[in-house]
């Protein structure tokens, strides 16, 4: 692992990867599978319905991860981190920072606001935060809030992606940052983590690759549309949440939406019941889509990955000239 990251963190993982949080899909089956075989499991806050359940899930999470650790010393046991919507709209902001102070989440993930208070409560019990960006204005703003990760949300990735192509993103970001860098969008394959470690990150953001999986809540429909769709389904639209996005064409078809006629929405990710229930149907995904051919367990994929990435290793030894 790359000598950026804590030194613990790095013994911790078996392979440089987040299970990137997802709205409606991430699950606290997902966190733990997703740890106990060496990645960074995590979830939105959100998808917790209300605080009650979302401290059952804290609990849960803890609990089982610890004694995991506990039955098998030598285990690499990746930490468990959560998704918290720094924006305006999100209406419990509070509540759930309250939560994060008590469960001590080892990563905190921010996404569309500033993150400095948020950073001095994480770091007051040792932990880290990330923060998502899309643009080299955001990472900027973002770099001077203390935080520890800046993730680079390029092209191509799911739900909420930019447009910035990676090389070009991550070679910028490093003239004034040097943290932690992980790089998201459209990473699916163990190739495509060896290619962004060789271009500098650090760790990589995968979420597409890990929803038609057992331990995910994603619908059985859900889960089958990802295993026929290429990324010629996707379309790139701001009709959804306000901000623009990656979704399933089919998806917002069958509910409704004309692809000719969206229309650009005010921003609200207040994450509301109602807008679960809306959003039920409404399914994202990132651009490495057509690597997905079946539903399988975490376990399995992040085998596949680690097959994966020790054959471009070995390739890539091949191609010194």
């Amino acid at each position: 692992m790359s000598g950026k990251l804590p030194i613990k963190l790095s013994n911790q993982l078996s392979l440089p990867i987040i299970n990137a949080p997802m709205f409606l899909v991430s699950s606290p089956d997902m966190v733990i599978e997703s740890c106990r075989n060496g990645i960074i499991g995590t979830f939105p806050l959100l998808n917790a319905r209300t605080s009650e359940l979302l401290e059952n899930w804290m609990i849960r999470i803890s609990k089982e991860l610890k004694q995991v650790q506990e039955e098998d010393s030598t285990a690499k046991i990746a930490p468990w981190g959560v998704n918290l919507i720094v924006h305006r709209t999100n209406k419990r902001f509070e509540e759930d920072l309250e939560l994060i102070k008590k469960y001590e989440p080892p990563v905190v993930i921010t996404s569309l606001g500033n993150p400095n208070d948020v950073a001095k409560i994480v770091h007051s019990y040792g932990g880290l935060v990330f923060s998502d960006v899309i643009s080299l204005n955001h990472a900027r703003k973002a770099a001077k809030t203390g935080i520890d990760g800046l993730i680079l949300v390029c092209s191509g990735a799911g739900g909420h992606g930019g447009t910035l192509n990676p090389f070009a993103f991550l070679k910028a970001v490093k003239e004034f940052w040097d943290g932690i860098t992980i790089l998201a969008g459209a990473i699916s394959t163990g190739e495509e983590i060896l290619a962004a470690k060789i271009l500098g990150a650090d760790l990589v953001y995968m979420g597409t690759r890990f929803i038609a999986t057992e331990e995910s809540s994603a619908s059985e429909d859900y889960r089958q549309m990802l295993i026929d769709s290429t990324l010629e389904d996707l379309i790139y639209t701001d009709a959804i949440s306000g901000i623009k996005g990656n979704y399933l064409l089919p998806s917002l078809q069958k509910a409704g939406f004309n692809k000719e006629n969206l229309k650009k929405k005010e921003v609200d990710l207040s994450f509301s019941e109602s807008k679960a229930k809306a959003w039920k149907d409404i399914w994202s995904a990132g651009q490495g889509v057509g690597n997905i051919k079946k539903v399988s367990t975490i376990k399995e994929i992040i085998e596949d990955l680690r097959a994966e990435y020790n054959i471009a290793l070995t390739k890539n030894e091949s191609l010194k000239v």
